[in-house]
């Protein structure tokens, strides 16, 4: 059950630490941090012990200082979980730059699948990232610069704009799904002891009974190896026809030759 989510604080506060628009503290001694470090050293402990384990006491302990110094940064966790989510989705250098003319419309499909794996190895890096709730996502400068770097290689498709939108929407909701499910099974196994593999097993003398009484005569008479499939499996398959699908759209959409 998801917990965490953007959004949670203080938004105001997360747009300015976000944007820099921040005032820097006038009292006391001078800093000794840097909210980058910070928000640094919140991903390295997330990424290593998961969102449960985060809190400001146990960022303040992995940096070595005390808790309180880094209110001076930051007003709480759920501000930095702000700061985090912005953060690890720095999009590649290749796109990050915001100049030049945009790519040939050919290129849509190659755009969204580098979007895809992405958004695939983000998730597997960071496997708390697509574990919160992003619904009311706030608008931090990296992932701004994602969206317009996507857009611009979108736009020669000649699709409307909240049709583009829509496209980016479709294929990260896909992936961030998947990348939500795999990771879903390997906190099963590491919080249970108990291996994808054994706990079909420990199924399998009962479901041989179901599949043998007559009841489910399609699903007895599948391949046996029919779902020995990973979630790698269902993000290759599933990218590839969600891409199918909306080339189907983009070129339905562009004007007839000749």
């Amino acid at each position: 059950m998801t917990t965490d989510y953007s959004g949670g604080g203080d938004v105001s506060k997360s747009l300015e630490l976000l944007w820099g628009m921040q005032q820097r503290p006038t009292r006391g001694p001078k800093p000794g941090l840097t909210l980058e470090r910070i928000v640094e050293a919140a991903v390295e402990v997330a990424d290593a012990e998961g969102l449960a384990a985060l809190s400001m006491r146990r960022v303040a302990a992995h940096l070595g200082v005390g808790t309180m110094s880094l209110y001076r940064y930051v007003p709480g966790k759920a501000e930095l979980l702000d700061l985090m989510l912005d953060y690890v989705a720095w999009p590649d250098e290749d796109d990050a730059g915001g100049a030049g003319e945009p790519a040939d419309a050919g290129d849509w499909r190659a755009a969204l699948d580098e979007m895809g794996r992405g958004i695939w190895q983000l998730c597997l890096a960071h496997p708390w990232y697509p574990l919160v709730d992003q619904v009311r996502p706030l608008l931090g400068p990296n992932n701004m610069a994602g969206m317009d770097a996507m857009l611009r290689r979108l736009k020669p498709t000649g699709l409307d704009d909240t049709q583009l939108v829509l496209m980016i929407s479709v294929v990260d909701g896909f992936v961030s799904a998947v990348a939500r499910s795999q990771v879903n099974a390997l906190q099963a196994e590491q919080r249970t002891g108990i291996s994808e593999e054994d706990f079909w097993a420990a199924q399998e003398p009962v479901l041989v009974k179901v599949m043998e009484s007559g009841r489910f005569p399609t699903l007895a008479k599948l391949h046996e190896d029919t779902f020995t499939f990973s979630y790698e499996d269902v993000f290759e398959f599933g990218l590839k026809v969600v891409l199918d699908g909306l080339a189907v759209l983009v070129e339905g959409s562009a004007p007839a030759t000749g």
